[in-house]
């Protein structure tokens, strides 16, 4: 492939370095704060609002503008964000930090959704989505497994710095870039009306059965089996594991992605795509059910690092389905709608599991989600006939 591509991949494995670390950080900074399940859930929330109101806006300016231009512009922003949660001295500074976070995530997945398949012929579509899955659950691994070891070693300084290191070398990557972006048809611009336009990729994805059923599929399953907010919970009052422990909790599900991230690198999905990914929601519902029940440090990192691989599947077979679909004119609009359920079901789930904890209490709250990830995926495999019978081989023949 191009090198280019490997060079923006490059620049957002470690923007994903820096985004995962901090999040470890911020949570456990909330928890010695606080001590409230409910707090840790506020900070999902808190990332969730500015990404999601902004997402339909951002894949508009996209799709307009020079998406690389873009994402270096989050870059900085990012910095900024890792600056005031690492001098933070209360909640209110985190939730700011965390504010912060969202609006670059709003940007961060239409930018790269637009400009990746710029740099790469369309026949290596599928290999690029399973390569970036892979650079981005390496960086799920690497990030939150050394934030928490460098938090347990030395406090909030060395992690926080690695954080700011990580970002000023992604953008110097960018700045290697060789990109030339197409301008856009002027005229065509100025006839069509901004909100109209700004709402393609919203109806698009509603008009593709597949895509839309996918997508909710993840939306939901991760909106109620997830339990990333509560691993500092899990981790000080459970499993009594401390800083490090969190950290490598973190950084389980990444592993297990990864594992299969390499797997699926090997040995594409191509036939029976879409029955495997319902099986994979499914296996990732019962990992979290046992996580739930388990008081064993050892079991838990098990299951949470399972879940990671089911994950990666989930995540590999969309993004082929996303990459695939979309028209080049529309990609960064179309990535903001994916990044509109990705974002209700990581920040939202977020917020829903520190509220479900304080209302029944955090294990019963982690079984419910997994109960509710299970009845999900048996909702869309009953009424999801088209995504039942997906099959990326056919597919791509046909889009």
């Amino acid at each position: 492939m191009n090198p280019h591509f490997y060079r923006a991949t490059s620049a957002r494995f470690l923007f994903s370095l820096s985004v995962q670390s901090q999040a470890v950080l911020m949570g456990w900074q909330m928890y010695e704060f606080t001590h409230d399940p409910l707090k840790l859930g506020l900070i999902g929330l808190a990332e969730a609002i500015p990404a999601l109101s902004l997402a339909l806006f951002s894949g508009y300016l996209v799709d307009r503008l020079n998406p690389l231009r873009i994402y270096q512009t989050i870059l900085w922003v990012s910095l900024a964000s890792v600056l005031i949660s690492w001098s933070a001295t209360g909640p209110a500074a985190l939730f700011g930090a965390a504010i912060l976070t969202g609006l670059v995530r709003s940007f961060s997945s239409p930018s790269m959704g637009a400009l990746i398949p710029r740099l790469i012929s369309r026949s290596e579509l599928k290999k690029s989505a399973a390569f970036t899955a892979l650079a981005f659950q390496f960086a799920g691994v690497v990030g939150p497994g050394l934030a928490g070891i460098l938090l347990g070693i030395h406090g909030y300084t060395y992690p926080y710095a690695f954080c700011v290191s990580a970002l000023l070398v992604a953008s110097l990557t960018l700045l290697t870039l060789e990109y030339r972006h197409p301008v856009p048809d002027q005229a065509s611009v100025r006839k069509k009306a901004f909100l109209g336009e700004m709402l393609l990729g919203i109806r698009f994805v509603f008009n593709h059965p597949v895509m839309l059923s996918s997508m909710s599929l993840d939306m939901f399953a991760v909106l109620f089996g997830g339990v990333t907010a509560l691993l500092p919970v899990f981790s000080a009052e459970i499993l009594h594991a401390g800083p490090s422990g969190l950290g490598w909790l973190r950084a389980a599900p990444a592993i297990g992605a990864m594992i299969a991230g390499v797997i699926l690198l090997r040995r594409p999905i191509s036939s029976g795509a879409g029955k495997k990914l319902l099986v994979a929601v499914f296996g990732f519902g019962l990992c979290i059910l046992v996580f739930a029940l388990s008081r064993s440090y050892a079991l838990s990192w098990l299951m949470l690092a399972l879940s990671g691989a089911l994950d990666s599947v989930s995540m590999v077979i969309r993004g082929s389905i996303l990459q695939l679909a979309s028209p080049d004119g529309m990609r960064g609009r179309i990535a903001s709608v994916s990044a509109i359920f990705i974002g209700s079901s990581n920040e939202i789930g977020a917020f829903e599991s520190g509220l479900a904890a304080r209302l029944m209490g955090t294990i019963p709250s982690v079984l419910f989600g997994g109960g509710m990830t299970l009845l999900t995926v048996l909702i869309v495999a009953i009424r999801g006939k088209r995504l039942r019978e997906l099959d990326l081989s056919t597919y791509e023949k046909r889009v």
